[in-house]
């Protein structure tokens, strides 16, 4: 296998024989050199290969394969790994052959484009997400969508890596079942009967002739199998997708999503809050370490401050605290001023401007709220001794 461009980047300029497979993301022509900057979705950073010309004026052989290859073309360069003399770069290509793979897509270069060749839509610029949401075979390429897929790589991993060193073991639950947990969400219905037949016809649904016979669904949690597993095998985890047809358009809600839910006999509510705590830092921890150049990325261009929220919640110590105490810092913030759009009382539920003042102005970092009314809680939670 070729080796991936991150893997180049990082070898000694030695003039060695390399070759370099991914897809190109600008193109240069001067008068005696063509640069092709080529990215393979390895890491952020791309690839400059540099075609000197010839003495015959034909790039060696090159220049048929030179004129075909744009924006966006998938290549294959061989040439010899040197110092880079640009800047922001250690090393680049000596190129002494290309080949376009494939067809060429259209140029992003208008002048170009009016040879009668479609446009191709990813040009060097900033892109917004409705745009790219028109082709979404193309995404992956811009650099915050391959940004997102290698963090989320990284930090998949991370997980079984962090539950797996602690004795848990990893189990796959149900994607298609009857069970809705603890009522977690509404279901998106799994049937293999013709509901549109049923509806013409006026009869009810008959669910005895549907494929499990009676009325299933997408999961939206696997934690009923995990706290069986939990009471045979003491430290489970489950990591998969979960579905919630909820009509709610928040950025809190997800109609699809990965979840992971770990569950632990034999310990205590504080054993549970150490877990929750230990693993977002160890989360945290690995993006900060191993995703540098993506976070800085986000920070820059996504969300600033990133890279500042998650380094203070790795080295703070999350604040606990029970919901009467806390109930009592909202209702003494709404004395002073403070304007809540839901006022804060004992026996609501917290809604997110509760814990946002929680964590950001009354504990200055992650919070932990312990001991709620039962009444607000799902039945199987155990109770404290006061009820």
């Amino acid at each position: 296998m070729t080796p991936l461009i991150k893997e180049l980047l990082k070898l000694p300029p030695d003039s060695r024989e390399v070759t370099v497979c991914g897809w190109v993301r600008t193109k240069r022509e001067l008068k005696n050199i063509t640069f092709l900057e080529v990215n393979d979705g390895s890491c952020m950073a791309s690839i400059q290969c540099a075609f000197a010309l010839s003495p015959d004026g034909a790039y060696g052989g090159n220049a048929k394969a030179l004129g075909a290859i744009g924006t966006g073309a998938s290549v294959e360069v061989r040439g010899k790994l040197v110092p880079s003399p640009a800047s922001g770069q250690p090393v680049e290509v000596a190129a002494s052959s290309a080949v376009l793979v494939g067809d060429a897509p259209g140029s992003a270069n208008a002048a170009e484009d009016a040879r009668g060749g479609p446009s191709y839509p990813l040009q060097k610029k900033r892109h917004s997400l409705e745009f790219l949401r028109e082709i979404p075979h193309l995404r992956p390429r811009t650099n915050t969508f391959g940004a997102v897929a290698r963090v989320r790589s990284r930090i998949a991993f991370a997980v079984h890596e962090f539950f797996q060193e602690r004795g848990y073991q990893y189990i796959h639950t149900p994607i298609i079942t009857a069970s809705d947990a603890e009522g977690a969400g509404s279901m998106f219905q799994v049937t293999t009967l013709d509901l549109a037949a049923l509806a013409r016809s006026g009869k009810e649904v008959d669910y005895s002739g549907d494929f499990f016979g009676r009325r299933t669904g997408l999961t939206v949690s696997g934690q009923l199998e995990a706290e069986t597993y939990a009471t045979a095998l003491s430290r489970v985890y489950t990591f998969g997708p979960t579905f919630r047809a909820e009509n709610s358009n928040t950025t809190r809600h997800l109609a699809e999503f990965w979840m992971i839910e770990p569950e632990t006999a034999f310990t205590r509510l504080e054993g549970n809050m150490d877990l929750a705590e230990d693993f977002l830092k160890y989360i945290f921890g690995k993006a900060l370490n191993e995703c540098g150049a993506e976070l800085e990325f986000f920070d820059a261009r996504i969300q600033k401050g990133i890279i500042e929220t998650l380094q203070q919640v790795v080295e703070s110590r999350f604040s606990r605290i029970t919901y009467t105490d806390a109930v009592k810092e909202l209702e003494k913030a709404g004395a002073s001023g403070t304007s809540f759009e839901f006022k804060p009382y004992w026996g609501c539920d917290l809604q997110s401007e509760h814990e946002k003042y929680l964590t950001g102005t009354a504990a200055k970092g992650p919070v932990i709220v312990t001991d709620y009314p039962a009444e607000i809680k799902a039945f199987y939670m155990k109770q404290n001794d006061d009820g």
